[in-house]
Parts: C-alpha cells; sequence; structure tokens
C-alpha cells in the first residue's frame, strides 16, 4: 500500500475492506500521528451527533433555503495538471477525504448557529431554563435567616430540579453554597456547588426520585458531607411512576 498514512479518516468513518482494515490497525498501533487523526476524525463525528439532538428553531431550515438560492455558483475549475485516468482507492479517498470534512465542518457550523439562536448557550443554563419553564414544574421558596430567599424549581418529567435565589447573602470569604439532595433510604449527597445563587443552577442527581434538598454553607471547593450550616432544606414528596 503505497501511502498507508492517507486511510486514517476511511478507517475513523469504517469505510475500509476487511484486508485493508487489518493492514492499517497493524500500522495504527506503531504510528502515534495517525491514531491522533482516527481520534479527531471521530471526534468530529460525535460533533456531528450532538448537534442532531439539539431541535433547531423552525425558522432555520427556511432560512439556509432561501441563502442557497441566494448564492451565486462559481465557475468551473480548470484542472492546471491532468488527474490520473484510473486513480487507485487510496488516491479516491484523499481526495474524497477534504470533501467528507467540510461537510463535518458545514454540518458543526449550522448547529453552532442553531444554538447560537438560543439565548443561552451553556449546556446547563439551557437545561435550567427547560425545567423552569416546564409544564410539570413546582416551586418551592425558603426564607434565609441572613436575608434573601431560596427557590426550588422541580420537573419529574425531566428529572432535574432548578435552584435560584433572591438577594442572597455571600457565602463569606473562603466559603461556597452547597446544593444536596436525599434519596428514599440513603444519605445526603452533594448535588453540587451554588457560586452565583442568583443564577439558575441545575442539582446533579435524580430530583424526581429525590425526599428532600438542601442549601448549606461549606468551604470553597464543596465537602463530602453538609456541615451543620444548613441555610435551606426543601421537602419533596418522590413523583409516582
Amino acid at each position: 500500500m503505497s501511502d498507508i498514512h492517507a486511510l486514517s479518516g476511511a478507517y475513523a468513518v469504517d469505510a475500509l475492506d476487511d484486508t485493508e482494515r487489518a493492514e492499517f490497525e497493524q500500522h495504527l498501533a506503531v504510528c502515534a500521528d495517525c491514531r491522533a487523526e482516527v481520534a479527531s476524525f471521530r471526534e468530529t463525528a460525535a460533533l456531528m451527533s450532538d448537534a442532531e439532538s439539539e431541535t433547531p428553531p423552525e425558522s432555520l431550515r427556511a432560512g439556509v433555503l432561501s441563502g442557497i438560492r441566494e448564492v451565486r455558483p462559481l465557475p468551473p475549475e480548470t484542472p492546471t495538471r491532468p488527474e490520473p485516468v484510473e486513480p487507485g482507492p487510496a488516491q479516491v479517498r484523499r481526495r474524497r477525504l477534504p470533501a467528507l470534512l467540510a461537510a463535518a465542518a458545514a454540518v458543526v457550523l449550522v448547529a453552532a448557529g442553531a444554538l447560537a439562536w438560543h439565548p443561552w448557550h451553556d449546556e446547563g443554563t439551557t437545561v435550567a431554563q427547560q425545567v423552569l419553564n416546564a409544564s410539570d414544574a413546582t416551586r418551592k421558596t425558603e426564607q434565609l435567616a441572613g436575608g434573601g430567599e431560596l427557590t426550588l424549581v422541580r420537573s419529574p418529567s425531566l428529572e432535574k430540579a432548578v435552584l435560584v435565589g433572591r438577594d442572597v447573602p455571600d457565602a463569606g470569604a473562603g466559603k461556597t453554597y452547597q446544593m444536596w439532595l436525599q434519596q428514599p433510604g440513603e444519605d445526603t449527597v452533594s448535588a453540587g456547588l451554588l457560586p452565583d445563587p442568583d443564577r439558575p443552577t441545575v442539582l446533579s442527581g435524580d430530583a424526581a426520585t429525590a425526599t428532600a434538598a438542601a442549601v448549606s454553607v461549606e468551604p470553597e471547593g464543596g465537602s463530602a458531607h453538609p456541615s451543620t450550616n444548613v441555610v435551606a432544606v426543601f421537602s419533596l414528596q418522590p413523583a409516582s411512576g
């Protein structure tokens, strides 16, 4: 095989026959550059898969089609040198690989455009807004002894809960707020930190089955178990199946 390095893209998308795959895998075991290329191509494929999980706005398809109609096609290119009359399989794959990567990049960019349309950019905030706007969302508010309040919003259908505060005092130097969840018959476990109570924050863990949620003041970086400085406790009824 004249240029086995050129098969990394085809290997990543499972486009090799059995003989080529066996030869390339032997080469892959001793070639760090090809291993890096295969990992990069597979990462691109994963990004494309993640992009498909997002629901684009209704206007996206019409906007793309409208833009296509307005794009002026480029004139055909005049080759500066003759193409091989009968290229081998490796040469065909090398010519197809840039087009494959360009298509993958285009899909990722379109997905990024759909995400940019959404008013929230990071995944945690998007989930938080889904919980806050869920049709089955329930709210519980606890007043804090030091002033301010914390509200827990839970959506059983999403199995998530969100905490958001109002006028919550600073936790103090070297301290942070930490969230907790308790499942039936189990110890209270950490549900993540709450460094900015004014920002809706999703609790980690299954909030649908939890019997209680709490917030405590802990050392910066969090604790394995809640301290005695618990500032809010939310009693929850586990959602029925």
